[in-house]
């Protein structure tokens, strides 16, 4: 069954309380994208930091072998704790590369999205600013 009464508990109390554990999961989402964010914080501060010792050192802000090894280490966590291993691996390569922009002093600027739709505004989910208005 598909549409809008596809799942909808008929139970005025069933629904009251599933509207609440919605709420209840999207704060919790909340507060783990606040505690990622912070975090991405912190890991630029260090790569700012590591960036100054590899100048200090002559050593070259690419490192492969250690990028790899990063990957592979989170890959490996991520199979451990039954996360997507190819989304990890996708983030952490996202994650090095921003990091060597920073390190070489080009630090990237994210793509401006869209705010979130309004009701009565077309959603523009996961679309650039130019794609969105098309």
């Amino acid at each position: 069954m598909r549409g809008a009464d596809a799942g909808q508990p008929s139970d005025p109390l069933a629904r009251e309380n599933a509207e609440r554990e919605l709420e209840t999961a999207r704060s919790r989402i909340t507060e783990l994208d606040d505690r990622l964010i912070r975090t991405i914080g912190e890991r630029r501060e260090l790569v700012l930091a590591i960036g100054r010792l590899k100048a200090m050192l002559g050593l070259p802000v690419m490192d492969p072998r250690r990028e790899a090894q990063v990957v592979r280490n989170a890959a490996a966590r991520a199979r451990d704790l039954g996360v997507d291993e190819e989304m990890t691996r996708d983030v952490i390569w996202r994650i090095i590369a921003s990091a060597r922009a920073i390190q070489e002093g080009r630090e990237s600027r994210p793509t401006r999205w869209p705010d979130a739709p309004t009701t009565d505004t077309p959603s523009t989910d996961g679309l650039t600013e130019e794609e969105g208005r098309k």
